[in-house]
């Protein structure tokens, strides 16, 4: 199967494409966003990597030449000069969920958050939570292929992110806001000037998930004091996470505070208890995997 026949895209206008892995038929299958800019386009994590997301990108034509590449076509320069050429793109890791960082390996530009790098590098399934199955993958990448050998490759990242720093596109900026709770290293990006919030798995419309390895309540609870806050500042208008659909501050304002609501006692000990069962099953079919 082609790259093209495994991904499909749509616009969102602005520069903002979604593309979604379309034979991944599950509830962990994730959003993937383009970001175009004028000097620099971003991938926002890169799915499992079954198939070559540069390859689709490239070939559905989504990539945009560099800076001055079309005038110099167009002014009969060679490719010495620049001619043909495609302007930076770097892929950014909301977490390294298997879900969001299987494709890393296929770029050359990776960032991802500092309390992550480690993992990623390893190559760290059990912290990558890889928990993947033949019925979710309804048509297979290649003949013979098989769920239980789906890992995780080990990525060197050549950018570390951190609270605070910006991704620099040209004309549009992407503010790096570490956000732990669900995974230690998750992080949002925000386009201040569009209001635009990039969410990862930190929220989306449905459960958040607090009960994987290196998931932390406290942690999810002040996470959502921030995202509160950046409703109440009117810095949000429209919300692009990792699963399911987008939606709007009001969406976001409400997710989160119903999160910190049900916080509690119960929450914390059902939570306690999901998160043995969870570690136990990920360490029996990492060893499984790896024997």
């Amino acid at each position: 199967m082609s790259a093209l026949e495994w991904f499909a895209h749509k616009s969102l206008g602005g520069g903002i494409y979604w593309i979604q892995e379309r034979f991944y038929e599950s509830g962990n299958r994730a959003n993937i966003w383009l970001v175009r800019g004028s000097q620099r386009d971003v991938v926002i994590d890169a799915g499992l990597g079954l198939r070559s997301l540069p390859d689709y990108l490239q070939a559905a034509g989504l990539l945009a030449p560099a800076p001055g590449a079309e005038a110099e076509a167009e002014a009969g320069a060679g490719a010495e000069a620049g001619g043909g050429g495609r302007r930076p793109l770097l892929a950014v890791a909301t977490h390294v969920h298997f879900d969001h960082s299987g494709g890393l390996h296929q770029f050359e530009e990776v960032a991802v958050h500092s309390a992550e790098a480690g993992a990623l590098l390893r190559g760290d399934n059990y912290e990558a939570v890889t928990w993947l199955s033949d019925s979710e993958v309804v048509r297979p990448p290649r003949p013979g292929w098989r769920a239980r050998h789906f890992r995780v490759p080990p990525v060197r990242p050549t950018r570390i992110l951190q609270e605070g720093d910006v991704i620099s596109l040209g004309d549009r900026q992407l503010t790096v806001m570490h956000m732990p709770g669900h995974s230690r290293g998750s992080i949002c990006l925000h386009d201040k000037d569009r209001k635009i919030l990039f969410s990862g798995d930190v929220v989306y419309d449905g459960s958040m998930i607090d009960w994987l390895p290196y998931s932390r309540i406290s942690d999810y609870v002040a996470t959502c004091q921030r995202l509160i806050e950046l409703v109440d500042r009117g810095l949000v208008e429209k919300v692009l996470p990792g699963h399911f659909n987008t939606f709007g501050a009001e969406r976001l304002y409400r997710l989160a505070s119903n999160y910190i609501s049900q916080a509690g006692v119960c929450h914390r000990v059902s939570t306690c208890a999901m998160r043995s069962i969870a570690s136990v099953a990920l360490r029996i079919t990492n060893s499984r995997a790896t024997s």
